[in-house]
């Protein structure tokens, strides 16, 4: 994982499934086909003149392939970090985020996927804390390793939360 030094700590990072990067681009081609619509709903209008159909053409395709490149980087900056006191979640590219939730503060460790992410394989793992500002989400984990690290961060987290 490609850590800045001063935002990030020398701990073991553990990157997110590279499946994930899939099934977030379904999710944008699923949203093209409305727009591919538009646009020749656009261009069989009369009324319509030409170029507005170019012009909403040219968004819609460099708005895809923005999106297209763009999720790409943002799932490969997701990792998080199990630590002896406490759970690291980091992300984002532009503005960095990290989430440190000690065990002793979750309430609830909760494992979700849609119907896109179990087509690919891929689950979150969403950890509840009582200050909604430091829940933290692990997106992209396969069922597998979503599964251990649930039962692993509520065991933590019962036996951290004995003086609550």
């Amino acid at each position: 994982m490609n850590t800045d030094s001063a935002f990030y700590s020398n701990d073991d990072w553990i990157p997110v499934s590279e499946k994930l990067i899939s099934a977030r681009r379904l999710v944008v081609v699923l949203v093209a086909i409305p727009v591919i619509g538009i646009v020749i709903a656009l261009w069989l209008i009369p009324a319509v003149p030409s170029f507005i159909a170019w012009i909403v053409a040219a968004l819609g395709l460099v708005s895809f392939i923005w999106l297209w490149w763009l999720i790409g980087r943002r799932v490969r900056s997701y990792a998080y970090c199990e630590r002896e006191s406490d759970l690291l979640v980091t992300s984002g590219i532009l503005f960095r985020r990290l989430v440190i939730v000690p065990y002793g503060r979750m309430q609830l460790v909760d494992v979700t996927a849609g119907p896109i992410d179990r087509a690919f394989g891929v689950t979150t793992v969403q950890i509840h804390t009582a200050a909604a500002t430091t829940d933290a989400a692990i997106p992209g984990l396969v069922p597998e390793v979503a599964a251990a690290v649930r039962d692993r961060l509520a065991k933590r987290g019962e036996s951290r939360a004995a003086g609550l």
